[in-house]
């Protein structure tokens, strides 16, 4: 399928509006994304985390997933990202935290979920499952139950379990809000990590 996408820079991206957040999903939707080892494409349902299948939705159409790191990935376990090389537009979505939602689908290998650091935290950060983590269906983690899912990789799982995973955790937890530019960060110290070079919405 044909599609288009139009690739927005650093010195050229829109400023924050907090009418992005306000922006609801169709009830399904699919994305690709263009990655350093290739592209995958998602499939996500509304139905399973309403409020967090609509920040998915909103973080793709105004370009938040284009040109960033894989940082955090661990071998049979997770591949995470969702922190922009813009600092000032993470703080601004950061601002605009998720209310959490009940786990609705299960943590099966591709699907993918938002990460979170305590009760009503979730934000831009998400994770795909690179094997059944049904652990994280009921976990109870930092005051909260479970993981809800969103999506599910639809085409190139093979893609998502090829990225560079090396580094494990490392990247993230060396990382600190004094970081300026994330990527210059992240391809100084890491420079194996594979990077999501962008992202679109392909079917509505």
């Amino acid at each position: 399928m044909a599609w288009l996408v139009v690739i927005a820079t650093a010195c050229h991206r829109p400023a924050f509006k907090s009418k992005w957040t306000k922006v609801t999903a169709p009830e399904k939707f699919k994305a690709r994304f263009e990655t350093t080892k290739g592209s995958f494409e998602i499939e996500a349902t509304r139905q399973w985390s309403p409020l967090a299948v609509d920040r998915l939705y909103q973080l793709i159409k105004t370009g938040f997933y284009n040109d960033i790191a894989l940082y955090r990935v661990i071998p049979h376990f997770v591949a995470q990202f969702g922190t922009n090389n813009d600092t000032l537009l993470n703080a601004s979505w950061i601002k605009y935290k998720l209310p959490d939602e009940p786990v609705l689908r299960l943590n099966d290998s591709g699907t993918i979920a938002f990460a979170r650091a305590g009760v009503n935290t979730r934000s831009t950060d998400i994770y795909i499952n690179l094997k059944n983590n049904h652990r994280l269906d009921t976990i109870y983690y930092s005051s909260v139950r479970g993981f809800p899912c969103i999506a599910v990789v639809t085409k190139g799982m093979d893609i998502v379990q090829s990225f560079y995973s090396g580094y494990k955790e490392e990247p993230m937890q060396k990382a600190d809000s004094t970081i300026d530019a994330w990527n210059k960060y992240f391809k100084g110290n890491y420079p194996k990590l594979d990077y999501i070079i962008k992202a679109a919405i392909i079917k509505e």
